[in-house]
């Protein structure tokens, strides 16, 4: 189609169409994938897909705006377009893996991407409904062009994560969607190509087969390119990862110190994690009147419900935990389950993979301990598992004279982050809360938050089983904070207002 005059036929509108509706679920995809690997890198999810949609908004405007300059050639400049989409597109998140490697050009080459990408999809739909008007009238070719491009970005909502992350993962999903893009412009090429010039036919030809030939070896070296950055991001020989439904699991080892990272945050460092965990579980477990009945929430690394079987008198311990692939490594994997000793395959604890918020929300029992070992709360995700609303439910199922501890960040990186959570688990309800702290050398100075219905007095803790780290003139020091890490005037988080996000990335982003 190179003149106005060229009337279409009805399986060449038909072709257009369905171009159409791909373009609109490629459109969708590399916002959701920009916005999800912003998210993974820097946290705050609200905050990264709001800049993703609007520099995408924006430029997609700038690109309709330049669409008005384009009077010719409409066809070869469509398959031109679908071609610099499939190049800028297709290894838009390539691109963002390795900006990471230097954080400082993280945002202004993630914001170039957007912008490149969102121009060239702006002009895509203005250049399609141009090429169609010697087929339809105005009314229904503006109408048939919306409701495709609309049809396709929702199959995008849909397929993206419940097909594409889990199958492919977000790397594969940029090289395959630029693949689509690249497959629509040799179609549109290919059909038309009676309408085209000789030259432009093959200046178009050469450079898809270029575009094409990269995307596939980037498709099939994936692994090693993902292998190779992974190296380049942790200091230690990475021997697992895995992108599961729900999280990236990376473990890597140096000499006797194995560390496990979820969505690049470390979790654990077998060197020292003992104090942490030792931290977390004995002194609540050491004044409580009674621990018979005992839930983890989180903890899907055993190594908190390891600590709480040294009690004798602990009869049951539920492990809840979302993703099945985290409890299978720590039980499976030689590495973790010699560092649990083996705790998830013990007949006392029952694992359960669910959501957090949704089983203590459901769950009909009483629990004597709530242990809550979670992710911090870097995004609008876990930061509602530190909210007013999930504490209420986690208070709803204690016994009486139950105690819940939370882990609570660092009180010296993320100060306000801290005290948030303390203040927050005041506005739940309960009737005392008692902070506290510990030296994790991996964390460093890390905090913790305990809350009961009756007030216990900390000062009558009496260790009764063996630790590395913990001892009474440990448990009594953890109380103590010095001026500079206590903070006035918090507010408390809310599902509606989750300030604890806000407070954590403030104190971090600094670190």
């Amino acid at each position: 189609m190179e003149s106005k005059s060229d009337q279409l036929t009805a399986k060449e509108a038909g072709i257009l169409l369905i171009s159409v509706c791909i373009v609109g679920f490629c459109t969708i995809i590399y916002e959701l994938l920009i916005g999800a690997v912003s998210s993974y890198f820097l946290g705050d999810s609200i905050k990264q897909f709001s800049i993703v949609i609007g520099l995408s908004m924006t430029s997609m405007g700038i690109g309709t705006l330049i669409s008005r300059f384009i009077t010719k050639h409409l066809i070869s400049i469509f398959a031109g377009v679908e071609i610099l989409l499939a190049i800028i597109g297709g290894l838009s998140v390539p691109i963002l893996y390795f900006a990471y490697m230097s954080e400082t050009f993280y945002y202004p080459i993630m914001c170039l991407t957007i912008l490149a990408i969102g121009t060239l999809i702006g002009l895509e739909i203005p250049i399609l409904t141009r090429i169609m008007e010697t087929y339809y009238d105005l009314k229904h070719n503006i109408s048939n062009v919306l409701s495709l491009d609309y049809l396709g970005s929702f199959a995008a909502t849909l397929i993206f994560p419940f097909v594409m992350v889990p199958f492919l993962g977000l790397f594969n999903t940029s090289v395959a969607t630029g693949m689509l893009n690249l497959i629509v412009g040799v179609i549109n090429l290919y059909w038309f190509q009676n309408r085209l010039l000789k030259r432009q036919k093959m200046k178009l030809y050469i450079s898809s087969a270029v575009v094409c030939i990269g995307l596939i070896v980037m498709f099939i070296q994936s692994v090693n390119v993902v292998k190779f950055w992974e190296k380049s991001i942790y200091n230690d020989r990475v021997f697992y990862s895995k992108k599961t439904q729900y999280q990236q699991l990376v473990m890597t080892k140096r000499k006797d110190d194995l560390r496990l990272y979820i969505d690049g945050n470390v979790q654990f460092s077998s060197i020292d994690e003992f104090r942490y965990h030792e931290l977390l579980t004995h002194i609540s477990l050491s004044i409580v009147a009674n621990r018979e009945n005992v839930i983890i929430l989180g903890g899907g690394d055993g190594l908190a419900a390891r600590e709480i079987l040294k009690y004798k008198d602990v009869q049951k311990i539920t492990l809840v935990d979302l993703d099945p692939a985290m409890t299978e490594l720590s039980k499976k994997d030689k590495l973790i389950s010699k560092l649990n000793e083996g705790s998830l395959s013990n007949p006392k604890v029952h694992v359960i993979n669910d959501d957090a918020y949704k089983y203590i929300e459901e769950s009909n029992e009483y629990y004597d301990v709530i242990i809550i070992d979670l992710p911090d709360p870097n995004n609008t995700a876990l930061a509602r598992l530190y909210s007013k609303e999930f504490y209420q439910n986690v208070k709803n199922h204690l016994s009486k004279t139950g105690i819940v501890v939370t882990q609570a960040s660092s009180p010296f990186f993320s100060p306000e982050a801290f005290w948030c959570i303390n203040e927050t688990m005041k506005s739940a309800g309960f009737e005392h809360t008692y902070p506290y702290h510990g030296y994790v050398p991996s964390f460093g100075d890390w905090g913790f938050v305990m809350a009961s219905n009756i007030n216990y007095d900390v000062n009558k803790f009496k260790l009764s089983v063996k630790t590395k780290y913990l001892t009474d003139d440990v448990f009594r020091s953890s109380f103590v904070f010095g001026k500079d890490l206590i903070r006035e005037n918090i507010k408390p988080s809310t599902l509606d207002k989750p300030t604890i996000s806000e407070y954590y990335l403030s104190g971090w982003k600094y670190w």
